[in-house]
């Protein structure tokens, strides 16, 4: 009996799941559904997950992924099926994930196409873009220019969706005078999780706008969005200056994020262990003292770099390096460490992806990525630096380390991201790349270990630290870490996405549980 009644419930999971694909199918689309080949859909530039879905949608139109969300709502609870929207496919831990589920592809919509308008905002007429939120950030910025304007904020990588950063935040070295993307967004269109199209801003369904911004994807889908824009400059005057010392090093960092007349970009690299530091940077950057940088030792040593930047003109390139020259002078790094160069505006911004075409060709881009990015209150950050600078990080060989100050006054506080109880916090990004063959300190369980030693030591210490890009196993870890805001952001999942199809790759809520709740 036993043998019986388990082979009639798989053959009813069986044909469960076999229909599935025939009901997607009667959606009348623009664009398509795929229901092979779509491996693409279950990887991610994490390289840790990979969840394969039952179809991938590559939408045309917003009604594609409108009747797409909304068809699954229909199916009601007792369906397992699930919608993710994937962008440039750049997520850390599967977010972008929907196992047996259906993934969109967000790249396909490109609708609209940019539109560059002027209109009244902050209490200003203020040029503005219309754009897919499959638009790539660094599409946005070639067609900007062509009109001699730029956002205002960035992240480091330009090759990301714009629905993909606005879901989260959109932090670079810009965001202390700009804040974040989020903070630089005028207008969305949203498809909810009831399948409605919603435009929504601060003065029409600000509850909407609110969520959705830095919402990690839960209260809908980012078709459109309206970008902030300012009149964009030529060149970039790009610096780097190195301390040995982590408080001064802090204190140059702030003093410059509270200054008046600073600089347009102001990021920090923690630097342990590493060989010829500064003769590396030859090949990009020129010394200013170059007899003193070859003498300088890095080896065995725990340093903090210092990378600034400042927009211009051509025709003021003499009044900028003036400007500079008073900047650096009341800053106190290293004599001999101070490099210079000088680069296009569009070189600077899209540095990241040079650096990308070179680990591409060594076949060291697809590897694993087990990324941890923190945010740490000001007051917190040196007992933060004594123990993970001095004790758990040996070197800095895996991946890059930024330590950069940000002021929360920048910051929307209407939007989903949890911030630290601070008006200053740094962000912490330690952006490992693993061996995915070594068992060594370069694999991916010694990083793995290495990243719960510090998530350890934050909450045994109290720190107060934040996880961006955050990653939990089990909602009680979502509630931690919402805090107070757990019950806004259950509000607003029950409103918008009650039956919880969005974004399942980021395990804060289960489907058809929300539904059951109330």
């Amino acid at each position: 009996m036993i043998m019986l009644l388990t082979f009639i419930i798989a053959i009813q999971l069986n044909l469960s799941v076999s229909n599935i694909p025939s009901s997607l199918t009667t959606i009348n689309v623009n664009g398509h559904f795929s229901f092979t080949n779509n491996e693409f859909a279950a990887k991610d530039y994490g390289n840790q997950y990979q969840f394969l879905p039952f179809a991938v949608l590559h939408p045309k139109s917003v009604s594609d992924i409108a009747m797409t969300v909304k068809h699954v709502w229909e199916l009601g609870p007792g369906s397992d099926l699930t919608v993710a929207a994937r962008g440039h496919g750049h997520s850390i831990q599967c977010q972008a994930q929907a196992h047996r589920g259906v993934v969109i592809n967000m790249e396909s919509l490109k609708t609209p196409q940019m539109r560059f308008e002027i209109g009244d905002h902050e209490g200003g007429t203020l040029p503005y873009v219309d754009v897919s939120g499959g638009e790539l950030w660094i599409n946005i910025l070639h067609e900007s220019l062509k009109r001699g304007l730029t956002p205002r904020s960035w992240t480091d990588y330009l090759h990301l969706t714009v629905g993909g950063t606005l879901s989260n935040a959109g932090i670079s070295g810009q965001a202390f005078r700009h804040g974040p993307q989020i903070s630089n967004v005028h207008q969305l269109e949203v498809v909810t999780g009831k399948g409605e199209v919603v435009t929504c801003s601060e003065q029409q369904n600000a509850d909407l706008f609110s969520g959705v911004l830095g919402g990690l994807g839960q209260y809908g889908i980012i078709t459109r969005a309206r970008i902030s824009l300012e009149p964009a400059s030529q060149m970039v005057k790009w610096i780097r200056v190195v301390y040995s010392d982590f408080s001064t090093f802090t204190r140059d960092q702030e003093h410059l994020i509270s200054s008046k007349d600073t600089f347009d970009y102001i990021e920090g690299l923690v630097l342990v262990n590493r060989t010829g530091l500064l003769n590396n940077w030859r090949s990009s950057f020129n010394p200013k003292y170059d007899e003193l940088a070859s003498q300088f030792k890095s080896e065995g040593r725990t340093l903090f770099c210092l990378e600034l930047a400042k927009y211009f003109n051509q025709d003021k390139s003499v009044e900028t390096n003036e400007e500079i020259e008073r900047m650096l002078s009341k800053l106190d790094y290293i004599p001999s460490t101070l490099f210079m160069t000088e680069v296009t505006y569009v070189e600077f911004l899209d540095r990241v992806h040079t650096a990308e075409i070179k680990l591409q060709e060594k076949g060291f881009w697809d590897v694993p990525h087990p990324w941890l990015n923190l945010l740490v209150p000001r007051s917190k950050i040196h007992k933060f630096a004594d123990e993970v600078f001095g004790n758990i990080l040996v070197d800095t060989s895996n991946g890059p380390v930024l330590v950069y100050p940000v002021n929360k006054s920048k910051w929307n506080n209407m939007t989903s991201a949890v911030l630290p109880e601070e008006d200053i916090f740094y962000l912490v990004a330690l952006l490992s790349q693993a061996n995915p063959i070594s068992t060594g300190k370069d694999g991916l369980a010694h990083i793995l270990s290495q990243n719960k030693r510090i998530l350890d030591f934050c909450e045994e210490a109290q720190l107060g630290v934040k996880q961006y890009l955050p990653h939990y196993a089990t909602q009680d870890e979502w509630r931690a870490h919402f805090g107070q805001r757990w019950e806004t952001f259950q509000r607003r999942k029950l409103a918008y996405d009650p039956l919880a199809i969005l974004a399942p790759g980021q395990r804060i809520f289960q489907k058809g549980v929300l539904l059951l709740e109330r």
